[in-house]
């Protein structure tokens, strides 16, 4: 990062109410513009004009000059994005993107480059997606050791519905001029906003929606859900309360715990009213609120039922015990991000097996079983890590010798290539013990 925008951040955090006025040159600096260009990787998909990294390159100070050229006198207009899918579990058609041209890359990198200086000291602590230095392991660590550590008996599950398709324009251009004055900046913003979507051959108006995909869009969803919900829950729900309440959110994942059941129901009341104001909406049958925590166990034992479990961020959240019996906040992989992680693999198998030759795919196949265990791979979900690269290597198997009509490998020969390529094993990647004290992490 720049001087010039350390010193914006250095601003934002000495001053949380200024308002920037004069922020439009960062954006068309040729160097920041270079900067940008330099920092985007080369093998992603491209846009509708189908140019690449390499091919921009070609001429690239000519292309960067001349695209300084047409922002500084507003001339620059976003083509539109190309609407793509990628596979999401639990859907049939799977989860929308929007693919930006290469230039657009570079001015949405650019913008973002300038803009997340300013929001990143003003965010609240309890939103963790798509920001520097926080993850979903720092997510779940953080909620696991309040719900062990805190007095928390009851936690509400939320889902917003469609939620990138649903940001009102308008909102978002309001909640930007809370921090952002100058007019040049809210204007290339609209336009990127509005940009419009090519899917099919046909195009379509974008009148609401941060398009997945665009490298702007989890800045400007966590601006607008720092306003809708983040400071709403912190100043109003918050203080409202009789006892202690916690709320966590990665992106639109978003769930809250409490130690009293009204405050929990005061709080399911009134999201769906706060969501509405801004044109989100609730998925109801998503949105529910369980009794969970020290107690929960024991209650539900008595009333000769199962203590009731949440699912967040891929993981099944459950009252587990310790080895002396006490309570344990504990996690397995969902059933859902289970059974989708193995069908993904076997499709990704089944269509490998005609393009890539054997040491190929076994290398692949590793990669890809390692990315599962670098999330999967946690504290106390050994069971399901196992099981995991179990299924996988058994349908790797199954495909590896449906390459031809000779088989080829023998489940004795393929462990010993297994060995020798170094497969994955089922260890613990993260430590997520909620006994775990928090500076140690």
């Amino acid at each position: 990062m720049s001087t010039n925008l350390r010193w914006i951040g250095e601003r934002a955090r000495k001053e949380p109410k200024l308002v920037f006025t004069s922020l439009y040159h960062h954006v068309t600096d040729v160097d920041n513009l270079r900067a940008c260009y330099e920092a985007l990787p080369g093998k992603r998909a491209v846009g509708v004009d189908g140019v690449t990294k390499s091919e921009y390159g070609e001429n690239l100070e000519e292309n960067l000059r001349d695209l300084s050229e047409r922002l500084k006198r507003m001339g620059y207009r976003p083509q539109l994005k190309l609407r793509s899918y990628i596979p999401k579990p639990g859907s049939k058609r799977g989860r929308p993107l929007g693919i930006s041209c290469f230039e657009d890359k570079i001015v949405e990198l650019s913008v973002k480059r300038v803009l997340e200086p300013i929001y990143e000291v003003g965010f609240d602590d309890s939103s963790y997606g798509f920001r520097p230095k926080r993850n979903q392991h720092k997510c779940l660590d953080k909620l696991g050791r309040t719900i062990q550590q805190k007095r928390v008996n009851h936690v509400v599950e939320a889902d917003i519905k469609s939620y990138f398709d649903k940001v009102n324009h308008e909102w978002m251009i309001k909640f930007l001029k809370h921090r952002i004055g100058d007019p040049r900046i809210i204007r290339l913003i609209s336009r990127m906003l509005k940009g419009g979507i090519m899917e099919d051959g046909l195009v379509k108006a974008t009148e609401a929606g941060t398009p997945q995909g665009s490298i702007l869009s989890p800045l400007l969803s966590n601006i607008y859900l720092h306003y809708v919900l983040d400071l709403w829950f912190g100043c109003i729900v918050k203080k409202q309360c009789r006892g202690e309440a916690y709320y966590f959110r990665f992106a639109d994942d978003f769930l809250a715990c409490f130690k009293y059941r009204d405050d929990a129901e005061m709080f399911l009341k009134e999201l769906p009213e706060r969501l509405d104001k801004f044109g989100l909406k609730l998925a109801m049958e998503k949105t529910r609120r369980i009794k969970f925590g020290r107690f929960a166990r024991e209650d539900a034992h008595k009333r000769g039922e199962k203590p009731e479990e949440f699912i967040f961020l891929g993981f099944t959240h459950y009252c587990g015990k310790t080895k002396k019996g006490y309570f344990k906040v504990k996690r397995r992989t969902s059933r859902k991000s289970f059974s989708g992680g193995l069908h993904k693999f076997s499709d990704w198998a089944r269509k490998s097996r005609s393009r890539l030759r054997k040491g190929e795919m076994l290398r692949q196949a590793k990669v890809r079983i390692t990315g599962h265990l670098n999330y999967f791979a946690i504290t106390d979900n050994s069971e399901q890590c196992f099981n995991y690269v179990y299924f996988a290597t058994k349908i790797l198997f199954k495909w590896l010798n449906r390459k031809s009509q000779r088989k080829a490998y023998t489940w004795a020969g393929y462990h010993h290539v297994l060995e020798w390529v170094g497969w994955p094993k089922p260890n613990i990647r993260k430590d997520l013990n909620p006994f775990r004290r928090a500076e140690a992490y």
